[in-house]
């Protein structure tokens, strides 16, 4: 498939540069995949569409302070961007600077930290904090929190709750699971009094998730690695739910991918075989459609970008022409677009 075949024109204005009042006050358009039936509606109908025995499947990953300002040891200035903590002291960065750090040369960040660069790889650098306070401390106490580029303003303190969900609890990401913040405490009370069994996944989004495809011919697109668990118990939610005729519903295009490459990784990432089993590694998992899901019937998730690895996940579970109708229904109908915007849940189509 082409890139051409998943981009469109969105109106800027769509573009939600400031979260809802209220976590569950978005809208929420329906899509009924096998029919391509659309559906107006609001966030806080989503109990009507699920029924006990159920599993909905969150992502508990944490948005980390990640990013970080000051200068090298020649006197210009520099930004990094942590895209991974690879140990108490390591992590893996992408730099903007006029001229690209040399491995061995220092840098010097939030007037406080030291750190040396240790190498360059595929656009990435091995960053080592020069300080005996572990890396996530200090990215806590001196880091800013990620908001995504098409969110023209700094980060405020309000960012700082609204761009995490109210569930997060494993450090590590760079981006929020967005499908969850629309959940507050009232709405996973909800669920549960309802008979709805709450689930859990760990996937850290990388800074990857905000990346065009630049490829004319997606097959050649590659993805880069995020980190992963599926823990035993959600493993074990899942397969009760199924054998009793419950449904699995991905909170997010994060929580998929977790579950479907948990599944995949039994006999590789190519859309044959396999069966979900817990167990933690990195996966570069690529969906694309003609993609054969395995694990979720159900998706909860935000509009995304075009061009984006995201959308071709959508059109895959929900049909490229049915997303392209829904999409062309929502910027119709003025919804809110990306990380601080309003929801769709999609129907699989297959």
């Amino acid at each position: 498939m082409k890139i051409q075949d998943f981009d469109f024109e969105l109106p800027p204005e769509l573009i939600a540069q400031f979260p809802a009042e209220q976590r569950a006050s978005c809208r929420m358009l329906h899509l009924e995949g096998p029919t391509g039936g659309l559906r107006d509606t609001v966030f806080a109908d989503l109990p009507h569409y699920l029924r006990a025995g159920d599993v909905m499947v969150f992502n508990n990953t944490r948005v980390i302070k990640a990013r970080l300002y000051g200068v090298k040891d020649s006197g210009g200035r520099v930004e990094v961007m942590v895209e991974r903590v690879l140990d108490t002291h390591r992590v893996l960065a992408v730099i903007r600077a006029s001229h690209s750090p040399k491995p061995g040369s220092k840098l010097f960040l939030a007037d406080a930290i030291e750190v040396t660069v240790l190498a360059h790889e595929h656009g990435f650098y091995t960053l080592h904090f020069d300080h005996e306070t572990a890396v996530i401390e200090l990215l806590e106490r001196y880091g800013n929190l990620p908001l995504p580029p098409y969110i023209s303003r700094p980060a405020t303190q309000a960012d700082e709750a609204r761009y995490q969900t109210v569930y997060a609890t494993q450090s590590g990401a760079v981006a929020a699971p967005t499908a969850g913040l629309h959940f507050d405490e009232n709405m996973l009370k909800r669920l549960t009094e309802m008979g709805v069994v709450i689930a859990h996944v760990t996937l850290h989004v990388g800074s990857g998730t905000f990346q065009p495809v630049r490829m004319e011919n997606i097959a050649d697109h590659r993805m880069h690695k995020e980190i992963f668990y599926v823990p035993p118990q959600t493993v074990d939610s899942i397969r009760q739910a199924k054998a009793g005729g419950g449904r699995v519903l991905a909170v997010g295009t994060t929580s998929l991918r977790a579950l479907e490459a948990a599944a995949a990784s039994i006999e590789g990432i190519d859309g044959s075989g396999g069966e979900l089993k817990p167990g933690r590694g990195e996966t570069d998992i690529f969906i694309t459609p003609g993609y054969r899901f395995r694990v979720v019937e159900r998706l909860l998730t935000n509009f995304h970008l075009p061009r984006s690895t995201l959308l071709m996940l959508v059109s895959a579970f929900g049909g490229l022409e049915n997303i392209r109708r829904a999409y062309r229904h929502a910027i119709d109908e003025r919804y809110r677009f990306f990380s601080y915007g309003d929801a769709m849940l999609i129907e699989r189509e297959s």
